[in-house]
């Protein structure tokens, strides 16, 4: 049998270990690292690895699309679609920075918990994404917003890059995302009092919310934290909690390492998909969410 070859393309200078290791792990013969690659190399690059291969080998070849940059990773995957022709087709997953697959984790914890604990749906919920400029953050407003969520994402640079972002969002996915400025202290506890769902997306070793933030949000049902490193984009949600109560109102927490579970799984078994398909496969946010979902 032919090997499992995996062509990894990233906008950036490295190649992330963390994707290297777990396409390997899922099964990979070969991860094979291209970077510092621009989005009109996409198309040579593809077919140079699909007419390598005869037709029958082409579903042990898969592209993976990495970098930092959500837009630019599914551009580049688009670009992959159109470059592909029949027997030779090949599979392609995009999940720049491990942000498709962290967001899908995310999205689908802060959903099992609210139904199960709050008896609630996504659907409806107001949800505020901090962090939401950063590639998890605008990966988990899609997401969220794709589900019914009324979806504000917070910038913390004035108004004018996160309204940009937010328009983007709109025509690009079909979907009502509402911006807001988080710059200071008030108007994060402010927000935060607003929505029903908080998801922190914030670079790591950021503190987002505070114990008094939490305090002043009575309506609060969810707050979900993706970053691991201290102080905690949370303050009071352990990186294991998934559903402790974490205000004086009854708010539950999720922390980054129970997300971070589902993240892992997610990204793993969509390798796994790719390499063992008989048919090509184009993987994205919504496959990973829809992954995540039956894992959590």
């Amino acid at each position: 049998m032919a090997k499992a070859i995996l062509h990894m393309l990233s906008t950036l200078k490295h190649m992330s270990p963390f994707d290297v290791n777990m396409a390997l792990d899922a099964g990979y013969d070969a991860a094979i690292p291209y970077t510092n690659v621009t989005l009109d190399e996409v198309t040579a690059l593809v077919q140079d690895a699909m007419f390598s291969r005869a037709p029958s080998a082409a579903l042990r070849t898969g592209i993976f699309f990495a970098g930092r940059d959500a837009v630019l990773a599914l551009d580049m995957m688009d670009a992959a679609k159109k470059a592909l022709l029949k027997p030779f087709e090949v599979s392609l997953f995009a999940d720049p920075y491990g942000s498709f697959t962290t967001a899908g984790a995310m999205v689908a914890c802060v959903e099992k918990i609210l139904r199960e604990k709050k008896q609630r749906e996504l659907k409806g919920s107001k949800v505020v994404i901090y962090g939401a400029t950063g590639v998890v953050g605008y990966s988990a407003a899609v997401i969220s917003a794709l589900e019914g969520a009324e979806v504000t994402i917070v910038g913390y640079s004035g108004l004018e890059r996160v309204a940009k972002l937010a328009d983007e969002m709109c025509k690009r996915f079909n979907i009502k995302v509402a911006p807001a400025d988080g710059s200071a202290p008030e108007q994060v506890r402010a927000l935060l009092c607003q929505h029903e769902i908080a998801l922190c997306a914030a670079r790591a070793g950021v503190q987002v919310i505070s114990k008094d933030d939490l305090a002043a949000a009575k309506d609060l049902l969810i707050a979900a934290d993706v970053n691991a490193v201290p102080p905690l984009g949370v303050e009071g949600c352990g990186l294991h909690d998934n559903g402790a109560i974490i205000s004086p109102h009854g708010a539950l927490g999720i922390g980054a390492l129970a997300i971070g579970n589902v993240k892992y799984g997610a990204e793993s078994g969509l390798f796994k998909k790719m390499a063992s398909s008989d048919e090509p496969l184009c993987l994205d946010f919504r496959h990973a969410f829809a992954l995540a979902r039956e894992l959590v």
